[in-house]
């Protein structure tokens, strides 16, 4: 399919792809958008259109939008609806239609302005290679003309076209470079200034295209993808590489978690190699919702959801926290766990019998608590007695030194006596509840996984 608007670029595309049906076994179709946005003048050049294409027999798809509202809603400048509304209704056609490329009429001209465009708004090594002849589904086989030959092959065969008035204006930027840039820099700079550009930006695509290999091969040695939406940069083998690949994973990294690249840019990707060199714990909250939390192998990014981007004191308050039934069961579905509480009334050491060094059942001296055991996870303020001499860590830094990836924190469960933390499930249990040979009464505390709706199904 080609897109045909009844300019001199798609009317000399439109014979161009003729010309090679005669040497080529393919077939085409035209498409032509009417963003409705210049009145009579925009129903005039959908008109010469239908007339070209019933004229040589070539078939026709014509869409109406209406481009101001749509831009307003969007919150787009109507430059950029424009390009967003084609290529959705471009690529919609054709996968309706089957088809396999969409050939579009950039020349030199556009690819010129495109890399002034792109310098001038600040861009990397692939924003400088401009408009690629051959971009997935994309095929510009025009890119080697420029503006002034493509008219010259229409006046050649007499083939009137449209012209649109607003390509004459400058309101807009790509405007402004045609008429009053590039004019200039090839009329007091050089007469080949366009030719010279596209010389160079088919350079830059092929030094583009041998540094992407070598991102691949560092983002492979360096990144390790959960989901989509998911992954960790392991800081250790990140180092290995040269700054600029180093950046370019990063870049990569963050417009993949991101699903985008709108409003990312370098001033990002130094934020995540600055977190790089913080403490484990730091995060930062990144453009379309990317959250950025320094782990102790390196940073790991991560699409957060609405619910997720509320603050981490506000989370904890809506936590669930519940009394332990003493003694008793606590069932807790929300965790899948049973928690068992027992009152051994004589102490066990003094009949010879160990402590249970199981993971998830302890004993505790019952006489100190006074208080209602709570399971939950962690509050602020949280701490735990770590020695015989009751000596004091809060939760936060016994996490940080026991190396707790920052994203299993806020999941541990914990029993607690209001902010004291008596038990670390699978970790540890604080050091002030440890029974001795003074301990009257114990507190034996089991904990079992429940098995869930499925495990049960299965068996």
């Amino acid at each position: 399919m080609a897109g045909i608007s009844g300019g001199a670029d798609s009317v000399c595309l439109f014979f161009a792809l003729l010309e090679l049906q005669k040497e080529m076994d393919f077939a085409f179709y035209a498409v032509h958008i009417n963003h409705g946005y210049r009145g009579e003048a925009a129903d005039r050049d959908e008109q010469f259109v239908r007339d070209l294409c019933e004229k040589y027999g070539v078939p026709l798809q014509v869409f109406s939008v209406d481009l101001e509202s749509t831009a307003k809603k969007r919150k787009q400048s109507l430059e950029e609806a424009g390009r967003e509304i084609r290529r959705e209704l471009f690529e919609k056609e054709m996968q309706s239609r089957n088809a396999c490329k969409i050939a579009l009429a950039h020349h030199e001209n556009d690819n010129a302005e495109t890399f002034l465009w792109n310098l001038c708004r600040g861009c990397g090594l692939h924003g400088l290679g401009g408009i690629r002849p051959v971009n997935g589904v994309y095929i510009r086989p025009l890119l080697g003309m420029t503006r002034g030959e493509i008219e010259t092959f229409l006046q050649k065969r007499q083939q009137p076209y449209c012209t649109d008035a607003t390509n004459l204006e400058t309101d807009y930027t790509r405007n402004k470079l045609r008429h009053l840039v590039l004019p200039v820099l090839e009329e007091q700079i050089n007469r080949q200034t366009i030719r010279h550009m596209n010389t160079t930006m088919e350079e830059l695509r092929e030094l583009d295209d041998y540094v992407e290999m070598q991102v691949e091969a560092a983002y492979r040695a360096c990144v390790e993808k959960e989901s989509d939406e998911i992954c960790l940069i392991r800081k250790e083998p990140l180092s290995q590489y040269p700054e600029l690949l180093q950046n370019k994973v990063i870049f990569r990294c963050l417009t993949e978690t991101a699903a985008t690249q709108k409003n990312l840019g370098r001033v990002h990707v130094e934020d995540v190699r600055a977190l790089l060199e913080k403490q484990p714990g730091r995060c930062l909250d990144l453009p379309a919702r990317v959250r950025a939390v320094r782990e102790y192998e390196g940073v790991r990014l991560k699409k957060i959801r609405y619910e997720e981007e509320q603050p981490v004191k506000e989370r904890r308050a809506e936590q669930t926290t519940v009394c332990l039934t003493i003694p008793g069961t606590t069932v807790l579905p929300e965790q899948n766990l049973k928690v068992t509480c027992r009152i051994l009334e004589k102490n066990p050491l003094s009949e010879g019998i160990d402590i249970p060094q199981k993971t998830y059942t302890k004993w505790f001296d019952y006489d100190i608590i006074k208080k209602c055991l709570h399971i939950r996870t962690r509050q602020s303020g949280d701490w735990i007695t770590v020695d015989g001499a009751g000596h004091r860590q809060k939760l936060k830094s016994w996490f940080v030194n026991e190396k707790i990836p920052y994203k299993h924190r806020e999941e541990i469960p914990l029993i607690a006596e209001g902010n004291q933390i008596v038990w670390i499930l699978g970790y540890r249990m604080g050091s002030a509840y440890r029974i001795s040979s003074e301990t009257k009464r114990i507190l034996q505390i089991d904990v079992e996984k429940m098995k869930s709706t499925e495990e049960k199904k299965n068996g």
